[in-house]
């Protein structure tokens, strides 16, 4: 079942309109996809950078305040009481730390917060001690689990007598998994869209996340903590260790080696846009049934004249379809406009057919007929009982040409060849190159003896000639005569080819007639 050209107009004009409304939405959609994306990429990343310097400021402030403490407490070591009141004050100062506690130089705990009173005199061997005491300056430690059992990091300084003599340190920890001065200063940024922080240290190891749960897990293989924890700051759209996508931005926390990360669901950032989307089109739809009912009366009204003229020219050949073509009435310019354009169109089609036909019997190179076209040269001869001479000519050595010069060369000789043999004959000559470097010419009306003449002064035309490709080629030629009298004229072709051959045979750059 075919369309119509009332429904082929109206299908065509509402797939364009849907078409181009479609696209502006789609084009509008990425833009402001694209723009709400980066902005809350840069939205995150200046979020991050912004904590990771609190952070930092958190993490200075608090060394600042155990350096302090560390500074007096060579003089209450010997005081276990002053000690512990000097470790409360510290806890209380400024509620940094969940708990305090000072250690010996051999790890022993000289004095801890009221919680931890019963670790007293306890020698100490956690991850974070020993790294304390090997390190003996001021040190942030890795997440580890503390004797009490809980997954913490320690902030300590290191206590120095008088005369330099290494007495132990001061530390204060920060839970991980329990409420803390981190939590504090994190906790509170954590929105209800599905937005949230974390925090890692340098290993990759989550120190700090909305879902304490996590905490201690290594997430090293987001690029995001990747890219952090090698002291970067930026922002990226990546899928989290939970599958999630995720719109990033990250920034190191150079006193402890940290990197904080602020992130946000890319479907929760883009889910105003499909909204806006969608409410467009709700507002668009009774503008487009008001549009579809013009476009259905416009394409009427357009096709009327349109289906005449195409009922007028159906199943005609062009002579008559022109002429019917004529006759129609359009009442409207751009009718008007396509009536012409059909008769141009059968114009133009009548000699696009010429034109192939031509091309059907002519060989692309020279230009001369083809085997097809001499072979309607000499059916129409033989209608006419026309007699004709044949010259059938070949270049001689053309292989050596090909294989010394190359074949474009030898493509160059053999169009001059035509080119030669076209100056050298009449108007109603017929010029063929049968195959290579073979050629034909047939010559109406013309004896075998006034053809071989005419062969010889083309033989001594080319052999004076310098050709592109080559100096100088020489042919051979063998002539033979069509009457209708006479053998048919594949004999006569032949005998022509015959005497070709014994031109070669008797040493080329001659002229041989058949039966002479």
């Amino acid at each position: 079942m075919q369309i119509n050209l009332r429904g082929l107009v109206l299908a065509l004009t509402v797939f364009s309109a849907i078409a181009a409304t479609a696209n502006a939405l789609y084009a509008s959609y990425l833009v402001q996809r694209e723009q709400l994306i980066e902005n809350t990429l840069e939205s995150n990343r200046v979020y991050a950078v912004k904590l990771a310097e609190s952070a930092g400021s958190f993490l200075r402030s608090a060394q600042q305040q155990l350096g302090y403490s560390a500074r007096h407490m060579p003089e209450l070591i010997g005081s276990p009481d002053r000690l512990a009141a000097e470790v409360m004050r510290v806890q209380q100062q400024t509620d940094s730390f969940n708990s305090v506690g000072v250690v010996s130089a051999d790890g022993t705990i000289l004095a801890t917060t009221q919680t931890f009173r019963s670790f007293l005199g306890t020698q100490v061997d956690t991850p974070g001690s020993r790294e304390a005491l090997r390190a003996r300056q001021p040190l942030i430690s890795k997440p580890y689990v503390s004797i009490a059992g809980n997954l913490l990091i320690n902030v300590s300084h290191p206590i120095y007598s008088g005369d330099g003599a290494y007495l132990g340190y001061v530390a204060g920890s920060l839970y991980l998994r329990n409420e803390s001065a981190l939590h504090e200063l994190l906790g509170k940024h954590h929105y209800h869209d599905g937005s949230y922080l974390y925090v890692v240290d340098g290993d990759g190891r989550l120190i700090y996340h909305t879902d304490s749960e996590r905490v201690g897990e290594t997430v090293l293989s987001n690029p995001v903590v990747a890219a952090v924890v090698k002291g970067e700051a930026g922002a990226m759209r990546v899928v989290n260790t939970k599958g999630v996508d995720m719109l990033a931005g990250y920034a190191p926390v150079p006193t402890s080696g940290w990197g904080v990360v602020a992130q946000r669901p890319a479907k929760v950032t883009l889910e105003p846009i499909h909204d806006l989307i969608w409410a467009l089109l709700g507002y668009a739809a009774p503008l487009a049934v008001a549009f579809l009912l013009a476009i259905w009366w416009c394409a009427r009204m357009i096709s009327l004249p349109l289906s005449q003229l195409a009922t007028t020219v159906e199943h005609q050949d062009v002579d008559v379809a022109m002429q019917r073509v004529q006759s129609v009435r359009a009442w409207y310019f751009e009718a008007e406009r396509l009536k012409r354009a059909v008769i141009a169109s059968f114009t133009s089609l009548q000699d696009k057919i010429g034109k192939l036909n031509l091309a059907s019997i002519t060989d692309p190179l020279t230009g001369l007929r083809n085997r097809r076209g001499t072979q309607d040269a000499v059916e129409l001869m033989q209608a006419r009982a026309t007699p004709f001479s044949v010259v059938a000519l070949d270049i001689d050595h053309f292989k050596q040409i090909n294989d010394t010069y190359g074949h474009n060369a030898g493509d160059e000789v053999i169009r001059d060849m035509a080119q030669i043999m076209r100056e050298c004959s009449r108007p109603s000559d017929v010029l063929c190159r049968s195959g290579g470097e073979e050629f034909l010419i047939l010559l109406p009306g013309v004896g075998p003896r006034e053809a071989a003449n005419v062969a010889d002064r083309l033989r001594v035309h080319i052999a004076s000639r310098e050709l592109h490709g080559a100096s100088r080629v020489t042919i051979s030629a063998g002539v033979a005569h069509w009457t209708s009298s006479g053998p048919d004229v594949d004999e006569t072709f032949r005998a022509a080819d015959a005497a070709l051959y014994a031109a070669k045979q008797q040493g080329r750059n001659r002229v041989v007639m058949h039966g002479a």
